[in-house]
Formats: structure tokens, sequence, C-alpha cells
């Protein structure tokens, strides 16, 4: 059975949580695609956000995790693609709706506010949350319509 590859990405804020988190998610048994950063310098998180969002919205992943200070730039950023339901992700019943309800693809958490202990509860919780489709999924449908 192949692995599931996981996209992540960060700006220089985010880069310590994502590696962090990308260090247990490999540990579960994951494959992660890195878009970066790569270093703690200064950085724009659209330059990592644009690739990611590129490659869900291909379909060439099915899901991401992403990282900045407050995570509400890289999730705008993110959200600017068709196909892509990038949710923030800032407490665990959050995480699980955002999946169940809307199907979300990418997992946002803001890295200056949140715990390594909380981000890995709202990875795994964001990985075994389930969608749950019927009234939800015509709401889905309609998000990248325009």
């Amino acid at each position: 059975m192949q692995k599931e590859v996981l996209g992540m990405a960060s700006d220089h804020a985010g880069f310590e949580m994502k590696e962090a988190i990308k260090a247990r998610l490999i540990a579960a048994g994951f494959d992660i695609q890195d878009f970066g950063t790569h270093t703690a310098d200064s950085c724009d998180y659209a330059d990592y956000a644009h690739p990611l969002a590129s490659a869900i919205s291909k379909g060439e992943l099915k899901r991401a995790i992403a990282f900045c200070g407050s995570g509400n730039g890289i999730n705008m950023t993110l959200n600017k693609h068709n196909e892509v339901r990038s949710a923030y992700c800032w407490n665990k019943e959050i995480t699980e709706l955002a999946r169940q309800h809307n199907d979300a693809n990418i997992c946002v958490m803001p890295a200056r506010f949140l715990s390594e202990e909380q981000c890995w509860e709202f990875a795994q919780a964001f990985l075994n949350t389930a969608f749950e489709g019927g009234r939800h999924q015509r709401r889905v449908e309609k998000i990248s319509r325009y």
C-alpha cells in the first residue's frame, strides 16, 4: 500500500513548527512534499503557498498542512486557488468541523499562537476526520463556482 503524500508549507515564522510537525508526520508513516521555506530567514508566505495550492488544485496532492505566524496570510493566499479549501484551524473542534462540513483539504495553523502539542493534536484531527458529505456536499460544490 502506497503511503499518502502530504504537502507542507510555511513562511519563516512557521518554519520551526512545520519542521516539528513534519518530523512527527514522517514518524507516523506519511511522506511529505515540503514546499518550503527551508530556513528561518525572513521570507514571504505567498512564495510557498502558491506552489502548494497549485499542487492541490491540480490534484497532485490530496491534503496539506501549512503554517505562518498568525495563520492568516498563508490561509488567504491558499484560498485564492480553485479546488483549495484551506481552513484556519486554531482548536480541535474547528479543525474537525472544517473536515466534516467543508471537506477542507489544507489545515492552516498560527505557529506563533499554538504549542507544538496543540499543532500535533490538530494535525491528527485534520487527518483522521472524514468529510460527512450529504447536505454539506452541495455547499462545498458552490465554493469554487466563480
